[in-house]
């Protein structure tokens, strides 16, 4: 089991190409799963540096649990404010304030790292 850092292409295709097998099988032995755990280190890695994923922005991402949860406007009144506050945030003429990115944190489950991008 030779581990080595990916710095290229070719490395990150080869690096997936031999965990593959890991992810199918069940019973890893002490030194598979090691092995298994530091190769994922490194694809981590790679990908972060040269697969970069921005945050979502946090309108859109109220947005999107409003849509998983159901919910209206009228739903966050108790979080965000009357609905005319609502739809100032949305329309972005009205910051979200901490007090607000406190509720939908913990009334809707968002991420404040999301969140606090807008405020």
């Amino acid at each position: 089991m030779d581990i080595k850092p990916i710095k290229t292409e070719e490395d990150y295709q080869k690096a997936l190409q031999i965990i593959e097998p890991y992810f199918d099988r069940e019973n890893l032995s002490e030194d598979e799963a090691d092995y298994f755990e530091v190769m994922l280190t490194l694809i981590e890695k790679y990908e972060a540096r040269h697969f970069p994923i921005d945050p979502p922005n946090p309108i859109e991402a109220i947005k999107f649990r409003m849509e998983q949860e159901g919910l209206e406007i009228k739903d966050l009144e108790g979080i965000i404010g009357k609905p005319n506050r609502v739809y100032e945030v949305f329309n972005k003429t009205r910051p979200l304030t901490l007090n607000m990115i406190r509720n939908i944190h913990q009334k809707m489950g968002i991420s404040a790292d999301v969140l606090i991008q807008l405020a």
